[in-house]
């Protein structure tokens, strides 16, 4: 089958995780790891599996505007405003998996970009955001949201460099993406970084105010919803069943990882790189149909 090229922007913790992940694609073939740090892990990694690295950020991708088609932006919310131009200049489409909502939100559990050839550059919102907007979603769908508040909470030993620059970011983006993509009228984000030791796997607790309550409902539409995440993060479970108190439902999840790059107990990267792939692969099969 053919394939699109592809690039990762950020040699960190995410764009080290999405690259073993893109190596197993069937349609998006990957070209270069781009950074900013010649001694980065990330970029050791790739220069030992073959590919092309980049180590003077966009101005790189300026000097090889043709070394891919799609780019895989896992920097900083800061850097990816001025990613963004540039990619867009050089007609690059983008898969932000930084908090800068340069462009619409995406969790592939709730939507897909289908045959949308429009878009060119769209958000991945947070981790947390992908580990709990679709529950909000599917009781949202059932139940009409009214408020929704998850705690995301992470083991600070999964958390590099790129992740702690976004901390502040991260609250409005998953707010917003409470919002904007799971439905709630109103939301609130918090994140935590555990520093236990062993470290925890990733935990988030959605709590959910609804205006109508039907527990057989709801319970089996966050189960159904459940299902749709594991199809591409299988490591995505409940902790127990959902909880009903009058008219708030408060659903507790974990997040296991693949184990690509870190270790399991980083199920923070694994869903936000799986669920990058899976909308870079839609945006692949896209191009492929019109080439």
């Amino acid at each position: 089958m053919k394939k699109v090229k592809a690039a990762i922007i950020g040699s960190g913790n995410i764009g080290t995780d999405l690259m073993y992940k893109l190596e197993r694609s069937d349609v998006i073939e990957l070209t270069a790891m781009i950074g900013i740090d010649p001694d980065s892990d990330g970029i050791a990694r790739a220069k030992e599996r073959g590919y092309t690295t980049i180590t003077n950020g966009i101005d790189g991708v300026i000097e090889n505007p043709d070394i891919a088609d799609i780019f895989f932006d896992a920097t900083s919310a800061k850097a990816h405003e001025l990613h963004a131009k540039v990619l867009k200049e050089l007609n690059k489409i983008v898969v932000d998996l930084t908090p800068a909502a340069v462009g619409p939100f995406f969790s592939p559990a709730v939507e897909s970009i289908g045959e949308n050839t429009d878009l060119e550059n769209v958000n991945m919102i947070t981790c947390g955001g992908q580990a709990t907007i679709p529950i909000v979603h599917a009781i949202n769908e059932v139940a009409d949201v009214t408020y929704g508040e998850i705690v995301a909470t992470i083991s600070s030993l999964s958390a590099g460099p790129g992740t702690r620059a976004n901390i502040d970011e991260f609250t409005i983006t998953t707010r917003r993406g409470i919002e904007e993509v799971g439905g709630a009228d109103k939301g609130k984000a918090l994140i935590i970084l555990n520093p236990a030791d062993p470290p925890i796997m990733m935990r988030d607790t959605i709590y959910c105010e609804v205006k109508h309550v039907d527990e057989e409902k709801i319970t089996k539409a966050i189960h159904d919803r459940v299902e749709v995440v594991k199809q591409y993060v299988p490591g995505y479970k409940l902790k127990q069943e959902p909880l009903f108190d009058g008219n708030v439902v408060t659903v507790f999840v974990e997040v296991e990882g693949a184990g690509d790059y870190f270790p399991p107990y980083a199920g923070n990267l694994d869903i936000m790189t799986a669920a990058a792939m899976r909308v870079g692969e839609d945006f692949a099969r896209n191009l492929i149909a019109v080439s």
